[in-house]
């Protein structure tokens, strides 16, 4: 592109939108890339504070904004995720459909860490709703040149493992079950309020409750209730109470013998702190399949959001948790129970 006199521009194509701002009525672009200049436009590019112009020269290995663009939003876009047009540089990303949010760290900072282009995102392992804004894309200059954008996509593909850095996986229909455990609630000195919360939450997502069952504090029934849900094919096993380390409480104890490897007994979280995780593989029979089995301490009852509200989305997308990833929500790993929750859009489990 070359720069001229505003009052010279006649005749010129812009190489660039060019915005009007009226507050509190527009902010949109009054010209756009690729226009014509006529002598009627002189005037109102004058009253935009434009005395100078960029106008298009093309010249090989040098890129417009939009075009740079389009190749920094093939860098980041999944699958079940629509666009929008490039537009001063700029690209957006939605959700076309509800699920689980996943962004490559990596890759992600292999491109930002160029410069003159930047993909912004919301945070990652979150659940999201269809047509939730996702992602931002922006290449800064005007022009970029042709060989910085393939080297930031070769530095990307290293990070991402050759895939897009940003991914949606949808929610995945599953059958759940619960066993609900303690013998205050068995012996009916208390009212059973856990279920109802789980329940709830569950209600969330595509789960169909297919079994529950209340049980003192044994754990060799505990554990013949979770398998007999597993063979009734459930997909998802929440067990309540019994998660601490009373001499009472068994639920870890019974979790453990159904033969489920245990990705962890605790977790960096409040509330949640005696959560616990287990995987169990179905591998003979009509469907074999893995299937989460989660602990909820009591914390879950009764507070807003807790552990259950970040394990949960994943186990929906058929996500696997690794005793890594639940490691790192230390860092936010402390819900602030502000007075109005605005869950996901917060801190709480945003660890890395």
């Amino acid at each position: 592109m070359k720069l001229i006199r505003t009052e010279d521009a006649v005749g010129a194509v812009l190489c660039h939108d060019i915005t009007q701002i009226i507050p509190g009525v527009t902010k949109d672009a009054r010209f756009r890339k690729g226009h014509i200049v006529t002598k009627e436009d002189i005037p109102v590019l004058l009253s935009l504070g434009k005395d100078n112009l960029y106008v298009w020269e093309k010249k090989k290995g040098i890129l417009h904004e939009d075009e740079a663009a389009e190749i920094l939003c093939g860098m980041c876009m999944g699958e079940h995720m629509s666009r929008s047009e490039a537009k001063e540089g700029k690209i957006e990303l939605r959700a076309e459909c509800d699920g689980l949010f996943k962004v490559n760290r990596a890759g992600l900072r292999a491109v930002n860490g160029f410069g003159q282009m930047m993909i912004g995102t919301r945070f990652g392992d979150v659940p999201v709703r269809k047509g939730d804004k996702l992602a931002g894309t922006r290449v800064i200059p005007l022009v970029i040149e042709e060989e910085k954008m393939m080297a930031a996509k070769k530095a990307c593909m290293e990070a991402a493992g050759g895939e897009p850095i940003l991914s949606l996986l949808p929610f995945v229909r599953k059958k759940a079950a619960i066993v609900t455990t303690g013998n205050e609630v068995y012996y009916g000195r208390i009212e059973d309020r856990f279920t109802p919360v789980v329940e709830k939450k569950l209600g969330e997502y595509p789960a169909e409750i297919i079994g529950h069952e209340i049980l003192n504090d044994d754990d060799r029934k505990v554990t013949a209730a979770i398998l007999e849900m597993i063979e009734k094919g459930a997909d998802l096993v929440c067990c309540t109470g019994g998660m601490s380390v009373d001499p009472d409480d068994r639920t870890p104890l019974a979790i453990k013998n159904t033969g489920a490897r245990i990705v962890t007994y605790g977790a960096p979280v409040l509330p949640g702190a005696m959560f616990l995780l287990a995987y169990y593989e179905v591998k003979e029979g009509p469907n074999p399949r893995t299937v989460a089995i989660m602990g909820l301490p009591g914390c879950v009852m009764y507070s807003r959001r807790s552990i259950f509200d970040l394990v949960l989305p994943r186990v929906m997308a058929d996500d696997v948790i690794t005793a890594e990833e639940l490691a790192g929500l230390g860092e936010g790993g402390l819900c602030l129970n502000c007075p109005e929750c605005h869950f996901p859009d917060c801190t709480f489990g945003k660890g890395r």
